[in-house]
């Protein structure tokens, strides 16, 4: 299959090509900066905030291949921080890269998908997308709206055989934790006493979760599935419990759970 990621340098992204190239699949990743690259992937410089770099990128698989049969939206960025300290600019930021540079790749996948007679999309959201997280308000609100958007596209596209799919990660040691930009304003911190306690936590979590390699194996298994399921929650048994448990208690009894969690 003609496979196509985004943001393949680090983390999710390196881990998934390297492994879905493995599995013998044709693939193609995107990249802003790549160093070092993975032998038989096809590197595509584009960056998900530009129009024109997505459109080239798309037409660039298509000319070469004629199809993509499994595109795999994965590039994005975490920034965190008390909302109300957390710039309006930071809020165009975070959600033009996760979600309109999702929403950019797949205005123009999907037409090719439809014309090609089906396809697979795997869009990655978080389980951040399916709570909102302490100190990660804006993060959770892009996952949020991956996931809001995909549940709309799954229905739209059906009767033209594509299959979308939203993974929900956990907690996994990537380059991500490092990268996260969060809010550094001394009065954050004298405003919100529990914010470095949690801020400690989430970073603590983050780079004892489980490795990319464990996710890739899982996509690869997705990817070869004829039928996946609509959602994927990958990540620990106890945090798999904690997407149960919001779905089972009062609002209120699980916010509790989740600000204890956090240190609140």
């Amino acid at each position: 299959m003609v496979i196509l990621i985004t943001g393949i340098t680090s983390g999710f992204g390196k881990a998934m090509a390297e492994r879905l190239h493995a599995d013998g699949h044709t693939v193609y990743g995107t990249h802003r900066k790549a160093e070092d690259r993975i032998p038989g992937v096809t590197y595509i410089r584009a960056d998900a905030t530009v129009d024109a770099d997505v459109e080239a990128a798309v037409a660039q698989v298509v000319e070469k291949e004629g199809r993509i049969d499994v595109f795999i939206n994965n590039a994005g960025m975490g920034i965190g921080g008390p909302l109300e300290f957390s710039s309006l600019e930071d809020a165009r930021r975070q959600m033009d890269v996760n979600w309109m540079g999702m929403v950019r790749f797949l205005h123009y996948v999907v037409p090719v998908m439809r014309s090609q007679g089906g396809g697979k999309i795997l869009c990655f959201s978080s389980i951040g997308g399916l709570m909102g997280l302490p100190f990660q308000g804006l993060y959770s609100a892009s996952k949020f709206a991956i996931e809001g958007y995909c549940e709309a596209l799954r229905l739209e596209t059906k009767a033209f055989g594509i299959q979308v799919v939203v993974i929900e990660p956990g907690d996994f040691a990537t380059g991500f934790t490092a990268q996260r930009k969060s809010v550094a304003d001394p009065q954050a911190y004298e405003v919100y006493k529990t914010y470095a306690k949690s801020l400690a936590s989430i970073e603590h979590d983050e780079t004892t979760g489980l490795k990319p390699e464990y996710l890739a194996g899982k996509i690869s298994k997705i990817v070869a599935c004829r039928r996946p399921r609509y959602n994927y929650i990958i990540s620990t048994l106890e945090q798999r419990l904690s997407v149960t448990l919001k779905k089972l208690l009062p609002p209120r009894w699980f916010a509790a759970i989740l600000g204890s969690y956090y240190k609140l």
